[in-house]
């Protein structure tokens, strides 16, 4: 199979949302990766969709997925605007089946900037750090380790088990990084929002996109009005 490239500019990311708690993250993970004109390829597990309807409330067909019910859902307890993703995010948005074995991330000739489990369940977890793919997700996460890309996964269990430490180790001596959903306090959080915009402003760091998520440590805690992440060439205000 030969793969197909990305287009001119930054390469695209790969996100895949499987069945831990937490996919809340990954929604604002992924509106905020789209605002950063970023192609993200996407791929959900059944569990993961499973959470999404028992966490969101939104009801996903894995195999006629609609992007814009995800994107879009608010929480009632969010103080952010409501807002619908634009024609041009949804156009950097490709989705792929988590049973498609013949999609572009399968395969290590197809460059990306990395790949965010998120959240990451511990059965994912396990298949991906014992090297027994059994899907598209795992079989994306051992590409990167063994093309040596950004690996980053959002486990949300606790308390946590031996055995899912030691996947955690086995992942991260491979390459991985294991970046648990734990929020910090110190950036002055004062909602919900914020504390989700710590945990997507980590991640974005890891991929080294530029983000104002967050006030940084040693840095003046500041009222902010709106959320920004950066591109190239300049920044994309209120993300909500």
């Amino acid at each position: 199979m030969t793969a197909p490239q990305p287009a001119a500019g930054s390469p695209p990311v790969v996100l895949a949302i499987t069945g831990a708690s937490g996919t809340l993250y990954a929604v604002r993970l992924l509106r905020a990766l789209l605002a950063a004109d970023r192609q993200v390829h996407l791929t959900i597990s059944p569990s993961g969709a499973a959470v999404i309807q028992q966490e969101l409330g939104v009801e996903i067909s894995l195999s006629q997925f609609a992007a814009v019910p995800l994107l879009s859902h608010q929480p009632a307890w969010s103080t952010r605007p409501p807002s619908e993703p634009s024609a041009t995010e949804l156009s950097r948005l490709h989705y792929h089946h988590y049973q498609d074995f013949m999609t572009p991330i399968a395969s290590g000739s197809f460059l990306t900037a990395g790949m965010v489990i998120c959240p990451c369940s511990g059965s994912t977890l396990a298949g991906i750090a014992h090297a027994s793919s059994s899907n598209l997700i795992q079989r994306a996460a051992e590409v990167h380790l063994k093309e040596r890309r950004k690996l980053i996964v959002v486990p949300r269990e606790t308390p946590l088990s031996t055995l899912a430490l030691e996947n955690m180790h086995r992942l991260s001596l491979a390459g991985g990084v294991v970046l648990p959903a734990m929020p910090g306090w110190y950036h002055g959080a004062q909602s919900l929002d914020d504390l989700v915009d710590f945990i997507v402003a980590r991640i974005l760091d890891q991929l080294g996109i530029d983000n104002r998520l967050i006030s940084r440590w040693g840095e003046a805690l500041t009222q902010r009005s709106d959320d920004s992440v950066g591109t190239d060439q300049s920044s994309l205000e209120e993300l909500t």
